[in-house]
Formats: structure tokens, sequence, C-alpha cells
């Protein structure tokens, strides 16, 4: 990693009605526009979904290098957010974030090692760090021979956490 601060830049360009078209520096463009909720047209991303996708993306992207860190082998990750959009105290914003988070380990692997490295990684998300708001975090755990190991068939309290 370089050593920060980091600055990121892209460009947003829209004419009175239609989609906006947003771009970065060596990045393919992409099209939105305001969603079904703001009047918009819907079936395309919008800056509210973008930014729960920019929450999605950074927990895995995350926990890519902190199990890599850790030298934990997983195969897969399968990573769902939802975000509730409201008005407090007068200012509409987002009030709610809850990623869930599948994971799929080898059969045999450290599943409470993997669970601590989904929680540490839910902590270091940059992109949710940044929110105002406290995210909350659901996680599963199964094999590549699709057992699914949830904290309840351990013993443990349901995963749900919120930072």
């Amino acid at each position: 990693m370089e050593p920060l601060p980091h600055d990121y830049s892209v460009v947003a360009s829209g004419e009175a009605t239609g989609d906006v078209v947003v771009s970065g520096s060596g990045l393919s463009s992409l099209r939105t526009g305001p969603p079904l909720q703001f009047g918009g047209p819907g079936g395309q991303w919008s800056p509210e979904t973008l930014l729960i996708a920019a929450a999605a993306d950074c927990f895995i992207l995350t926990f890519r290098a902190v199990a890599r860190a850790s030298n934990l082998s997983w195969t897969a990750l399968r990573c769902t957010a939802e975000g509730r959009l409201d008005r407090v105290d007068g200012i509409t914003r987002f009030t709610k974030l809850i990623v869930r988070a599948l994971l799929t380990i080898a059969p045999g692997a450290d599943a409470a090692k993997a669970r601590r490295l989904l929680e540490k990684a839910a902590e270091a998300c940059l992109i949710t760090n940044s929110l105002a708001l406290i995210p909350t975090l659901t996680c599963e755990i199964e094999t590549t021979q699709s057992e699914v190991l949830t904290a309840e068939d351990r013993g443990e309290a349901p995963a749900e956490t919120p930072r």
C-alpha cells in the first residue's frame, strides 16, 4: 500500500434531464440516475445504490487483505448490504447499514478464526468507517461441501454485531 493520504478523483456529467455519466481516469464510465423512490426511472445505478455497493465492495476487499495477512484459506465471500435512508433532525441521510457476509471455507478450516477475521474486516472497512452511522454485520460460514455453519449450530450467540 502506498503511504497515506490517497487522493481519488471522478467526474460526473449530466444535463437537465437524462442520465448522469460518472467516470474516472482509466475506468469505464457508469450511467446513473435517481432511484424510483426519488421519481427516477429505476433500473440503473443511483448515488444511493452506489454508496451501499461501495460498502459491500470495500468489505470484501478489506476481508481479502485481512485473510491474506492472517493466512486464512477461503473460497468465496458473498456480501449483501442494505441501507436505510431516512430524515433525522430535518436532514435526509443514511441511518442504517446492514452487511450480511456468507463466507465459504474448506471443510475442516477454522470457522472461529474466519468469523474473527470477518469481524476485523468490518471494523477496518474504510467506507463504513467514513459514514455517520453504525453499520451492522451479520455473517455465516459455510464449507465447500455446502454445510452451513451458523452460530446457533456451534452453540454460540447469533453473530449480529453492531459496530
